[in-house]
């Protein structure tokens, strides 16, 4: 990464690239690399522009890779967007591939505080959940735990809360669609999850998400850590509330308190994720988290990168990092089923990027994907993972999910994340409960702004901050946060709403 200039308002990210990135708002007739060449237009923070003149039809560049083509003929000094800048289609291919060794743990003398569960896993929170099988019993499952909160009595046992894990479905939806298999994943994942120390599931009785099947089907059979019943059967909304409450009281005093103790890095999972993304999330919090991401499994640790629409156009980079043939395959399957789903459902990938990330700077899904996997860092892509499937291999893992970050990090939570990263350059206010979130700020006016909803300032980078000593300050914070450091979002009592699994299929 350049300055541009003494003026430090550009910012140029690798030697082939023929635009650089403004540090801050440039006014129109401003010098952009000295005296010689001014900006045509005012041009905000994060967004592109033209070091070197760019022909129509030539390739525009940035981190030394493509993000489209000019549409038409482009002067020094001038901005690079939308308006300029247009998408080409990239097909990955795997002719000339070859595999890579597994990253391998350089290290094992990094441990964080947890909470030991009987089946080996290790929580990074103590939560009890509170699980719907449906919307229709949402409800019950949200005054149960409120109930339970406001008595006092689980805090008083030792648990940091019940949480009523809720959605908008589990009926009217066909049993053989990908959605509802994603529905049950998600559901049995968070059962399993090591933040709980046990769960409740409360179904209505009638919906097609039956509480029973989906406790055989999925193998949840330790009584306990588990619990279920359906509102019909309980005799309805009060009593319901009340044997749920009942049930999650006797339940936590048989488990009895439960303390922290030293857990070695392999029983850390952290999710990368990103939301409200600007040009700078490419430059400053996306590559640091990538550091913090290669430190956690050159520990031991455990990652998983998700979001398949926004690794479009910058698959190469994973695909470069592929243990074996059989991964490659796998994450170029997820891309061509997405190219198959926007195509029947009258989209592209190219619409993923926002009004927001426009507005941030980014002008293709190439820019944003390009970005966006610098949060997986440089470690070897172990596996390929569906939507909220288990994470089987240790070390940086992709799971398949869409680019919508609630039901991305509800994929990823399911699979196993007991922490969650989330880079933003718009500002982001949600949390992930039951994974503490920590939130990454790419730019430092932003920062500033919602500095009660952010926990590290990667802006410093743009300034002239070293990516490593951010990533190594990001790894040392979620090793704090893991322990039981508070995160920001929790703080302000988020992670409560954010249970969205990703629903596919029609609703009959």
């Amino acid at each position: 990464m350049e300055l541009i200039n003494d003026l430090h308002v550009l910012v140029k990210l690798n030697d082939a690239d023929n635009v650089g990135v403004a540090t801050r708002a440039i006014p129109q007739g401003y010098p952009v690399d000295g005296s010689q060449h001014l900006a045509k237009q005012n041009i905000d923070a994060g967004h592109k522009v033209a070091v070197m003149p760019i022909a129509n039809g030539e390739e525009v560049i940035k981190y030394g890779q493509v993000i489209g083509v000019a549409s038409r003929d482009i002067d020094i000094g001038e901005h690079v967007h939308t308006h300029n800048l247009a998408m080409r289609e990239r097909d990955s291919s795997l002719m000339n591939f070859v595999s890579v060794e597994k990253t391998a743990v350089m290290a094992n003398d990094r441990t964080f505080d947890g909470y030991h569960r009987d089946n080996g896993q290790v929580g990074t929170r103590n939560y009890i959940g509170i699980l719907s099988t449906v919307n229709c019993s949402a409800t019950v499952a949200k005054m149960a735990a409120e109930s339970l909160n406001a008595s006092g009595d689980i805090e008083a046992l030792g648990f940091d809360g019940v949480v009523p894990v809720t959605h908008g479905s589990g009926c009217a939806i066909n049993t053989e669609s990908d959605g509802f298999t994603f529905l049950e994943r998600v559901i049995a994942g968070y059962a399993r999850h090591p933040n709980f120390a046990f769960v409740l599931i409360i179904g209505l009785g009638c919906e097609t998400n039956q509480v029973k099947k989906l406790v055989e089907k999925s193998g949840l059979t330790d009584i306990s850590r588990i619990y279920y019943f359906n509102i019909q059967e309980a005799g309805g909304t009060r009593a319901s509330i009340r044997l749920a409450s009942e049930k999650v009281l006797e339940m936590a005093r048989a488990k009895g308190p439960t303390v922290r103790r030293p857990a070695a890095l392999n029983h850390l999972t952290v999710a990368l994720q990103c939301g409200g993304s600007d040009g700078y999330s490419g430059i400053s919090a996306n590559p640091a988290l990538g550091h913090a991401a290669d430190l956690i499994v050159k520990h031991g640790g455990n990652v998983i990168l998700s979001e398949t629409p926004e690794i479009y156009g910058a698959e190469h980079l994973l695909l470069d990092r592929a243990i074996d043939k059989e991964v490659a395959v796998k994450l170029l399957e997820r891309l061509a089923w997405w190219k198959h789903y926007t195509r029947i459902n009258g989209a592209e990938l190219n619409n993923n990027p926002s009004p927001g990330n426009k507005a941030g700077g980014l002008s293709t899904i190439l820019e944003k994907s390009l970005g966006a996997v610098a949060k997986g860092g440089t470690s070897s892509l172990n596996d390929v993972l569906e939507y909220a499937q288990p994470l089987v291999r240790s070390g940086l893992n992709f799971m398949d999910s869409p680019g919508y970050d609630p039901a991305s990090v509800t994929g990823q939570i399911a699979s196993g994340a007991n922490m969650v990263c989330f880079t933003t350059g718009r500002g982001s206010v949600s949390g992930f409960k039951p994974a503490p979130c920590l939130k990454l700020a790419t730019n430092t006016r932003m920062f500033e702004a919602m500095r009660e909803d952010m926990d590290i300032n990667c802006g410093i980078i743009v300034e002239g901050g070293s990516i490593d000593s951010v990533g190594r300050e990001i790894f040392e914070h979620i090793i704090s946060v893991a322990s039981g450091q508070l995160s920001a979002s929790e703080t302000l009592g988020y992670g409560n709403n954010e249970f969205v699994p990703w629903m596919v299929g029609a609703i009959t």
